[in-house]
This record gives structure tokens, C-alpha cells and sequence, in this order.
């Protein structure tokens, strides 16, 4: 069996690890973004799929565009290709080309929130359970024929990391349980039904901003739903505020949207549009993150009272 993997974030890593603990002898190769500049001083940094694929001398490609530069990938001749959050569109010619087909680890209940951003939005918009599903690619996003699922309950405790977390590890286990199947050729297809598709599209930076008029649970699921990485954001006195955990409340106060209420011992107190939120840790404009209460002891409380995000 020659296997292709093809895949790029630290969610896919995990996937490749349980592949090579299984199947090490098979991938011929792995094929992922192209490496990026990373902080201030612009390092080169190689991607979290080529840096394991590397510690185990697994070929790695990198093509900048893959629908124009993918011999190589053909030229591996691969029986199967399993992609997991690559980060490009494939084209048919790939698709076409191994015999067994090339599956997908997607990280939503098909055929719920097809696209980039499945984790994300599966947490801004309050889902109350998400899952994995290993299915067949074709040509439109998302679309092929489901091979299996499984689902996890999603808690008040998670945020994008810790479920990002829980699914790589469960996506590696089903994809490892469904695996023979596939190989002998006994797995189910289930076409997806139409009716019941929406969509995951990648964050957008207009998204990333706090609305403070929406509800304390809205902008909860929000706020955790980019955190770590982009991070929600608001501005108060013109700088932008990275914000990355909060607890929502019904208790209400008068004044605007945005307004800072009241300062406690565990951060800051915002009004919503029906109640408030505290918010318990933030990133300052020019500092480090840290707990919101800490950045209350260095500003003094009274300079907050009464100040508005934007």
C-alpha cells in the first residue's frame, strides 16, 4: 500500500503521528503548505506536518500552487491520499489518480459546516456538539460521500484549542478504525444530504471584532471560538485589545454596549446587549497576555469605570 498524506496545521499532526504508528512503511509522502515568515524577525518556519514528517525522513512536497505543480505527487504513484486541513483546493487530477481514492478528515458532522473554519464556528455559533467525519473528496468542497462519524459533546469549558485538541485525537481513531475497510474495499459511501448543508468558510479579520451590543453568550462563543489564534479583538481608547477568555451574566447594568460596568477582583465587567461579561484574560496593545485583573491593578480601576469598547 503506498499512501500520500497531505496536510499542514498542528491539528493534522496528530493524524500523521497515528498513520506513521501504523502504517510508517506505507507513506511514500507527505505534502503540505508552503513554510511562512513567523514573528518579529521573520523567521522561515517550517509547517507542524513537515516538521514530524521530517523526524521520521518521510518526502515532503510543498507545492505554492497545487493545481498548476503536482507531478510530483503523481510521480509517487499512491494507492491512497488522506488529506487532513491541507489549506488548498485539489484539483480532479489528484483526485483522480489513486486507486483506493483520496479521503478527508474533516472535522464537523457532515454535512454541517463544510469549509475551513469547521472548529471556529462550530463554537461562535453555540453548537452544543460537533464531531468528526472521514469521508471521500471530489471536486466541490466538502461534498463527497461520508465513510464514517463520530460525535463529542461541546462544553462551556472549550475553546477553540482544547477542542481542536479532542478532535485531532478522535479523528486519528476513526480514521485508524476505518482504514481496513477502505483497503479492502468493504467501507459504506453516504452520499450527504443537500438540505441540511452550511457552511464553515475560513475566519475572516472583520469577524475577529467584538460586538458588545449582540448577547453576553454570543460574544462568549466568540471569544472562545478564536482563542488562542486569531483571537477576538475590541478597542478602547484607540488601541486594539486582544480578548481571550470571559464568563457571561445576565445581571444588568445601565449605560452603553461596550461600557466597562465595574472592575472585580477577576477582571472587568462590559455591558451587553442583554446583560454583561466579565472579561478574565486579555492582550493589551503592545504587551503580553495576561489576567484581565492584573491589567486592572497596573491601569488602576477607577481610570476603566465608565470607558467604552469599540
Amino acid at each position: 500500500m503506498r499512501i500520500v498524506f497531505m496536510g499542514t496545521p498542528r491539528f493534522a499532526v496528530t493524524v500523521l503521528q497515528g498513520l506513521i504508528d501504523q502504517y510508517q512503511d506505507s507513506i511514500v509522502g507527505v505534502v503540505s503548505q508552503p513554510d511562512k515568515y513567523v514573528g518579529r524577525h521573520h523567521v522561515l518556519t517550517n509547517t507542524p506536518v513537515k516538521e514530524l514528517a521530517l523526524r521520521y525522513q518521510i518526502p515532503v512536497f510543498q507545492p505554492q500552487k497545487i493545481r498548476e505543480d503536482y507531478q510530483d505527487i503523481l510521480d509517487l504513484k499512491p494507492d491512497l491520499i488522506i488529506t487532513c486541513a491541507y489549506g488548498q483546493i485539489i484539483p480532479k487530477v489528484i483526485l483522480d489518480a489513486p486507486i483506493l481514492g483520496c479521503i478527508n478528515v474533516h472535522a464537523s458532522l457532515l454535512p454541517k459546516l463544510r469549509g475551513g473554519a469547521p472548529i471556529h464556528k462550530a463554537l461562535i455559533e453555540g453548537y452544543s456538539k460537533t464531531g468528526v467525519t472521514i469521508m471521500y473528496m471530489d471536486v466541490k468542497m466538502d461534498n463527497g460521500d461520508m465513510i464514517a462519524k463520530r460525535e463529542i459533546p461541546i462544553l462551556d469549558s472549550d475553546n477553540l484549542e482544547s477542542l481542536e485538541e479532542k478532535l485531532s485525537v478522535l479523528g486519528t481513531d476513526l480514521l485508524l478504525e476505518t482504514l481496513p475497510s477502505i483497503f479492502d474495499g468493504t467501507n459504506p459511501r453516504t452520499p450527504q444530504k443537500e438540505e441540511e448543508v452550511t457552511f464553515a468558510y475560513n475566519i475572516q479579520r472583520e469577524e475577529e471584532h467584538i460586538d458588545f451590543s449582540k448577547s453576553s453568550r454570543e460574544i462568549f462563543n466568540l471569544i472562545r471560538g478564536l482563542c488562542p489564534v486569531p483571537g477576538a479583538n475590541a478597542t478602547l481608547d484607540q488601541n486594539e485589545m486582544k480578548i481571550y477568555d470571559s464568563i457571561p451574566d445576565t445581571k444588568t447594568y445601565s449605560g452603553q454596549c461596550g461600557e466597562i460596568v465595574e472592575v472585580t477582583s477577576k477582571g472587568i465587567v462590559v455591558k451587553t446587549g442583554d446583560g454583561s461579561i466579565l472579561l478574565t484574560k486579555i492582550k493589551p496593545f503592545g504587551k503580553k497576555s495576561m489576567d484581565a485583573s492584573s491589567y486592572v491593578n497596573g491601569v488602576g480601576a477607577k481610570t476603566l469605570i465608565g470607558k467604552v469598547f469599540q
